[in-house]
């Protein structure tokens, strides 16, 4: 698929089929000539709830992570940064070339 088209962004979820499956897609568009921004995004927690402080409090995830599952506002000016970065190297690469 990614060898059909050309994207501005590849997503793609750290657990598919398999644990490396998102690492591989993502490996597999960083070598595309046309160069998309990437990112790895998802759900899946590998961690121990801590503890609560309180006994009614609920217990957090040790798991570190950049965007929180409610924070879609987040996400999405992320997305928005990625596909800015991308467009300004795309540029720099073009000036480069009509300049060569």
């Amino acid at each position: 698929m990614l060898d059909e088209q050309e994207y501005e962004l590849v997503l793609s979820d750290l657990q598919m089929e398999s644990p490396e499956a998102g690492l591989k897609v993502l490996a597999h568009a960083r070598i595309m000539d046309y160069k998309p921004a990437t990112a790895i995004v998802t759900t899946y927690q590998n961690a121990k709830p801590q503890p609560a402080k309180h006994p009614s409090a609920k217990p957090k995830l040790s798991a570190r992570m950049l965007i929180t599952p409610e924070d879609i506002p987040g996400l999405l000016g992320k997305v928005a940064h990625l596909i800015s970065e991308r467009a300004a190297r795309k540029v720099q690469r073009e000036m480069r070339h009509a300049t060569s």
